[in-house]
């Protein structure tokens, strides 16, 4: 028998392993698609602020889509205005808070199964971003009074059993961004217009610290901020600036300027934070703060009461979200984009694009598989829902809403029914 000269079989080696290694390749790539698959279904509400709805998404392996929704408000030939959504710890109730009436706004208890409204109460001027104490027994609201006077305003706590306002609690002008510790201990929300955090004690329903975010004038500060007063002395509170469009929607006029109760020409270029919101860490030891008119976050050490990070961040950034292992998500308002950070580094390890303009809510889902992103739109567009894969950081799925998506929250996940499973199989097959 003829042997095959050398080359040859140093060549048929060479190919079997090129072979293997394509093989082997493939197979992960096979395995990385599908590990981008849901394995099972993920529900989650959202509020189209424009559209008065608070909607019911559906996302698992047949794709995203919106399962159902239900009208907020009591205006019927006015917009209502819901704005921040919160979904009970026990997965029964779903809470939105409505920004307009008359005058007040006001927050909506809805069975979370049906989507029917049980129960509101009214609050103050413009309730915006909402939170749910851990125990489910206190809903805290955000009076962010986006389009009065510019004067302090402030956070409602709001019992949930029988939906009443017991407590006001005064903070700031223009509040947002409501969120409280993993402990359920300490609340915290940032005030647009006087470039401060603030930190309320659970316990007894008063403001126990406040911050100074103004970049170089960074400074924790004992008890409440002082009332507003052009003439203050106190470092962490500045003279107001106008309704900041940048931070609430889009076109702002940023040499626009308007005249406060002392009539005195103030201008928001003075403000050097534009915080819109606050998220504590896993651990409750770190606060990190949006800065949206500076595009910055900074991190607040709550036990020193110190500012222990300031890093740059996405154009306009508005609200942030955590992973369980570590990683903060943040929606870029006027960037069209969301970013994914290492808050420890202040490194963003990624910016995926949106399909609209006006990012505006960001929620991870409980596997840290998922985070859902909520996009405003300009205009008459429809708002839009997306669906961020956490490994791959690629959008996976949209779905439009209706108009002025903001406020998102995760319900809860199932497995996925049968006739979604033949759908998605078939769609694989096609």
């Amino acid at each position: 028998m003829r042997r095959r000269p050398c080359w040859q079989i140093i060549g048929l080696k060479l190919l079997l392993v090129a072979v293997l290694l394509v093989s082997i390749l493939m197979a992960a790539s096979v395995q990385r698609l599908s590990a981008s698959q849901p394995v099972q279904d993920y529900l989650v509400f959202a509020v189209c602020e424009s559209a008065d709805t608070l909607v019911l998404l559906r996302f698992g392996p047949g794709g995203l889509h919106v399962e159902k929704q239900a009208r907020v408000g009591l205006m019927p030939m006015d917009i209502n205005g819901p704005h921040g959504v919160a979904v009970s710890p026990d997965k029964k109730y779903v809470y939105v808070a409505v920004g307009h009436g008359r005058p007040y706004g006001s927050a909506w208890k809805f069975d979370a199964a049906t989507l029917t409204s049980m129960q509101y109460t009214n609050l103050g001027l413009f309730p915006a971003t909402s939170d749910i104490s851990k125990d489910g027994s206190f809903l805290y609201v955000a009076n962010a009074n986006f389009h009065g006077d510019m004067e302090p305003s402030s956070i409602s706590a709001v019992a949930t059993d029988e939906m009443i306002e017991v407590k006001r609690i005064p903070t700031c002008i223009m509040p947002h961004g409501s969120r409280f510790n993993p402990q359920g201990t300490k609340h915290y929300s940032a005030c647009m217009m006087d470039d401060l955090l603030v930190e309320i004690d659970t316990a007894s329903f008063t403001v126990s610290r406040h911050f100074g975010l103004s970049q170089g004038k960074e400074m924790g500060m004992a008890g409440a901020p002082a009332a507003h007063d052009p003439d203050s002395h106190n470092p962490g509170l500045h003279n107001p600036g106008p309704h900041n469009e940048a931070a609430h929607g889009e076109g702002a006029d940023n040499g626009a300027s308007r005249k406060d109760d002392s009539h005195q020409a103030v201008s928001h270029k003075e403000l050097a934070c534009t915080p819109t919101w606050a998220q504590p860490s896993n651990d409750g030891s770190i606060v990190y703060v949006a800065c949206n008119q500076t595009s910055e976050i900074v991190a607040v050490d709550v036990k020193t009461w110190k500012m222990v990070r300031r890093f740059p961040a996405g154009p306009g950034v508005y609200n942030l979200a955590m992973t369980k292992d570590g990683r903060l998500i943040a929606t870029n308002k006027r960037g069209q984009s969301v970013s994914v950070f290492d808050p420890s580094t202040g490194k963003e390890l990624a910016r995926i694009p949106t399909k609209r303009k006006v990012v505006h809510g960001v929620v991870v889902t409980p596997d840290d598989r998922y985070a859902f992103i909520s996009v405003e739109g300009v205009g008459a567009e429809p708002g839009t829902v997306e669906v961020i894969d956490l490994e791959s950081l690629k959008t996976i799925a949209t779905v439009d809403v209706g108009e002025q998506a903001a406020g998102i929250d995760v319900w809860k996940t199932e497995p996925t029914k049968p006739e979604e499973k033949t759908a998605a199989a078939e769609g694989q097959k096609r």
